[in-house]
């Protein structure tokens, strides 16, 4: 992992193509703003966590559905 310093109103250029910018600083909490295309998803880990497991339940589900079906 890089650890970078930034101050505000300072940011980071990730890919040529997206920009992180440290907008504020209030005791333990750092806002970001982050200019990205369209296409690239952004999201909270706790709700890209969320996304993840949801998707892989959703996999073993339907996996077990079709195993019900092949064994009648």
């Amino acid at each position: 992992m890089l650890a970078l310093s930034r101050k505000k109103n300072e940011a980071l250029v990730i890919n040529n193509n997206i920009e992180i910018t440290v907008l504020e600083i209030k005791g333990e909490q750092v806002k970001l703003g982050i200019s990205a295309p369209k296409e690239v998803p952004i999201y909270r880990k706790e709700v890209y966590v969320q996304i993840q497991e949801a998707n892989q339940e959703a996999v073993n589900l339907d996996g077990l559905e079709v195993l019900k079906n092949l064994l009648g």
